[in-house]
């Protein structure tokens, strides 16, 4: 659906029964079983994802390319490519996405900013400019 690239594997995982306080800053792929108090933020040079399970709780700012949601989330959420919520997602913030898919009995109390092509991408954009 974005091109040819395939999905980052998912190397890390924060296991049911665990909480994390801090920020948290990851590559490729993170999946969270258990409770994260604090900002998860994938670095750009590469493709990310990033998995909020039936069971987790995340509270703090979500930033990542494909945001895939079913647990809670409590505070806002940037899904640079895709942001996909299963059944059981809650979130309680604004979320900004290039595309969005939302399952019937997902919630969010927030916004819905869908990103324009060049956004959160400022270099692109200064560089298409400049033509």
């Amino acid at each position: 659906m974005f091109g040819k690239k395939s999905q980052p594997p998912i190397k890390s995982l924060i296991a049911q029964g665990s909480r994390v306080e801090g920020h948290l800053k990851f590559t490729e792929g993170l999946r969270v079983d258990g409770e994260v108090i604090g900002d998860i933020r994938a670095l750009t040079e590469e493709s990310s994802m990033l998995v909020i399970s039936e069971a987790a709780t995340v509270v703090g700012e979500i930033h990542a390319d494909h945001v895939i949601v079913n647990g809670t989330v409590r505070g806002p959420v940037h899904a640079r490519e895709l942001l996909e919520l299963q059944p059981k997602a809650r979130i309680e913030g604004d979320v900004s996405y290039r595309a969005l898919e939302m399952h019937q009995g997902a919630v969010i109390a927030g916004q819905l900013k869908p990103l324009q092509v060049g956004e959160e991408k400022p270099l692109l954009k200064l560089a298409a400019n400049n033509h």
